[in-house]
């Protein structure tokens, strides 16, 4: 099974691409959704305002969405470390 771990050398664009390329595309678009919705979390404060909270709450759902959505692919692409 093909993971998106990154490796601890740098991959050439063409070996990224030929990985994207085996990977059915909502997959690949629900990795970059919830990568993007985990530094959203990771950006608000939790307890400062009303309005930080309520976009916090909405980038965690946006996230846990986009995770079920890894999960059905392959359970070890789950985003985590954003809660």
């Amino acid at each position: 099974m093909i993971t998106l771990q990154l490796p601890k050398v740098p991959m050439p664009s063409r070996v990224f691409e030929l990985v994207m390329d085996a990977i059915p595309e909502p997959v690949c678009q629900a990795v970059y959704a919830a990568e993007d919705a985990k530094r959203e979390v990771l950006r608000y404060r939790p307890l400062v305002c009303d309005e930080d909270r309520a976009d916090r709450e909405a980038a965690l759902a946006r996230m846990a969405r986009e995770n079920k959505t890894l999960a059905k692919f392959n359970p070890g692409l789950i985003v985590r470390g954003a809660a």
